[in-house]
């Protein structure tokens, strides 16, 4: 079946208000930069939906897989936009029938919009099911359970006829819920936390902490595939790489081995604090699930978001990990995220860390050092690279080519 069109439908858009232009528009743009590479389309959009008109030999099926990772698209169909006829209408529905094999069923699903057209949608479904029976030998009607729903929509301009209706991610076109700063350790729960906050219409910057040499170059590549994971559905992502290791050997000569982890999140959490403020971010996101590990206990918590006031989104907190790996999975991070290298979160882990810590006691650890200036040394020594869901990756300034050595 050749299309001419593809059927954007919004999905949570439409419960929007007198705002509803500023998400459709923002949805549309990021429709554009997902088609960008491709030729041979054009993008209208309304109120309530969105049209892609398509030249003839424009690749459709690329076109499908680009835009069901767009945030805010609900499901996209495939569409034939014919003349405002019920003998157009009964026409194209014999054609998708006869691509049908014997003994399948089908079912008319009919909605009329126009309300001025002539013929009811009962009156519709009718004749159209009559045309297809008559046309075809060996297809039933299977109101309940079909193999095939042939839709038509009546609307104001034209008739629009489809059998596929192909999911998309839902949720909030990205850029209308404010910037954000995501601690992507590399492990399997922050990708999927970055996702969800996407899906909100958050955009997000990433930050990685990295410590060499007790964390491997090939943590620093599992990273930025991560991130090159993120961006495909988004477009390109800044990641932040935080040197950490002063910063970490630090904490484990002056803190106590117990209250260990918990100064290293702090630290953490204070050059994100900086960070997010030096990228105009609005909240700071990490994959902490609540009573997973002893670092995100309630207490745990408490003690390492006393050191910001910024607000920190935990978007995985109630969620079992069963559903984090399933999430995980379904967006392609799981098998990246489980490659063996290690993480700064992971070396140095006391054989009892505590799980209830006492805030008073970190901080009296954390005072026998003045730990501001090592702060700040690793907020000025970030490296940032900008990945591309192409492995186009441009960094800032000096550190130019270390994604060309890194692919």
């Amino acid at each position: 079946m050749i299309y001419d069109h593809i059927l954007v439908r919004y999905g949570e858009l439409t419960l929007k208000g007198a705002n509803r232009k500023i998400f459709v528009n923002k949805l549309r743009a990021n429709v554009k930069r997902s088609l960008m590479p491709l030729q041979g389309y054009k993008v209208k959009a309304n109120r309530d939906r969105m049209y892609i008109e398509l030249d003839e030999g424009a690749d459709i099926d690329e076109m499908c897989n680009r835009l069901k990772k767009v945030f805010g698209i609900y499901s996209i169909s495939p569409v034939l936009k014919i003349d405002k006829t019920v003998e157009a209408a009964n026409e194209q529905a014999v054609q998708f029938a006869k691509d049908y094999a014997n003994g399948d069923t089908f079912k008319i699903d009919v909605k009329r919009s126009d309300k001025n057209f002539p013929y009811d949608t009962y009156q519709l479904q009718r004749g159209i099911g009559a045309a297809v029976l008559n046309a075809t030998k060996d297809l039933t009607v299977d109101v309940h359970n079909p193999d095939h729903n042939i839709k038509v929509e009546v609307r104001l301009d034209a008739i629009y006829v489809y059998d596929k209706t192909i999911a998309g991610l839902g949720g909030l076109p990205v850029g209308t819920g404010g910037k954000t700063l995501l601690m992507l350790s590399g492990g399997i729960d922050s990708p999927v936390a970055g996702m969800e906050v996407m899906r909100r219409g958050a955009m997000i910057e990433a930050i990685h902490f990295h410590s060499p040499p007790f964390t491997s170059e090939k943590a620093k590549e599992k990273v930025i595939e991560l991130t090159r994971i993120l961006a495909s559905h988004v477009g390109p992502i800044k990641l932040h790489i935080v040197p950490f290791t002063d910063l970490q050997k630090q904490v484990n000569k002056v803190v106590h081995e117990r209250y260990t982890m918990t100064s290293t999140r702090r630290m953490m959490m204070r050059v994100a604090d900086k960070l997010v403020h030096e990228i105009d971010g609005h909240a700071i996101v990490n994959g902490e699930n609540l009573g997973q590990v002893a670092s995100q206990t309630l207490k745990s918590m408490y003690a390492i978001n006393s050191v910001t006031s910024t607000p920190v989104l935990r978007p995985l907190l109630t969620l079992d990990k069963e559903d984090i790996v399933k999430r995980a999975k379904e967006i392609g991070t799981f098998d990246v995220s489980i490659q063996p290298y290690e993480d700064c979160c992971t070396i140095f882990t006391p054989k009892n860390p505590v799980t209830e810590p006492d805030i008073e006691k970190v901080e009296k650890y954390e005072n026998i050092f003045d730990f501001e200036p090592l702060v700040q040394q690793a907020v000025d020594q970030i490296e940032t690279i900008e990945i591309s869901n192409d492995y186009q990756s441009d960094k800032d300034s000096e550190t130019q080519t270390l994604a060309d050595d890194l692919f």
